[in-house]
């Protein structure tokens, strides 16, 4: 009886102490993604759109890379551009989809659940909440993560719109690494087999690859491709069922969610 006391009182304490984690990487992962939203906004005004244009597309819009896809196409080409801008935005904001797919059973099945949860499906709240274990540090993950970049980004839009001029070039100051380099370090414990390593690394290939030459947003998704076609032929992966046992800290078999 002692025993299995203790045995559950560890698993307790397991837990628990990776919700603290979940919550801490999510605070982590929002700080260093959010301090980019002040590039957006100062680009967003140097592009023709004002304060408040810049904050509502931050605030309805809500998925880094369509933001700078639509402000980008804007200022190449004014607002005659409009159409390629959405469509631009639009092609990036369908990885969401699959994102919504993966997520649906950490953020339950209810209905008010589920929309409340679409703001805050993106690429970072993700790759925490996978990065997790348990059941509670995932959903704490996501919403964390979610609401914490939420919040962060939106007022450093705000402030880049306002002092972009002031501020000068945001890429002197590092931000255009921010959400690149706190998303490479959710990445990194997951590529510990041939599988996930290779994936990876043809995904950066055909998207640097294609970038030159196709539309914004049809990169990331022919990239994604390559995850679907390894992971549907298994290719360097563990052959007849037999999976080796995953490492603590990865979530998914290979490591890829």
């Amino acid at each position: 009886m002692r025993s299995e006391w203790r045995t559950t009182g560890g698993a307790d304490d397991a837990a628990r102490i990776e919700a603290r984690r979940a919550v801490r990487t999510g605070l982590g992962v929002a700080i260093a993604t959010s301090a980019y939203g002040v590039s957006f906004g100062a680009l967003a005004v140097a592009s023709g759109l004002s304060v408040w244009q810049a904050c509502v597309l931050s605030l309805v819009m809500f998925t880094g890379g369509s933001q700078f896809a639509f402000v980008g196409v804007i200022a190449a080409g004014g607002l005659a551009a409009a159409p390629a801008a959405i469509a631009s935005a639009a092609l990036l904001g369908v990885r969401n989809v699959a994102y919504g797919m993966r997520m649906a059973p950490v953020v339950g099945t209810s209905l008010w659940r589920r929309v409340a949860a679409m703001p805050f499906t993106i690429d970072e709240s993700t790759a925490v909440s996978l990065a997790q274990t348990s059941g509670r540090a995932r959903t704490l993950g996501f919403w964390v993560t979610g609401i914490g970049i939420y919040l962060g980004w939106n007022l450093t839009t705000f402030a880049g719109a306002l002092l972009g001029d002031v501020l000068g070039d945001p890429k002197a100051y590092g931000l255009d690494a921010a959400a690149a380099a706190a998303f490479l370090a959710l990445l990194w414990p997951r590529l510990r087999r041939r599988q996930a390593i290779a994936v990876g690394v043809a995904a950066a290939v055909v998207a640097a690859a294609t970038t030159p030459t196709l539309m914004p947003g049809l990169p990331v998704l022919v990239a994604a491709l390559v995850a679907i076609v390894v992971g549907w032929f298994n290719w360097l992966g563990a052959k007849d069922g037999a999976a080796p046992a995953e490492p603590d800290d990865v979530a998914e078999r290979e490591g890829l969610p």
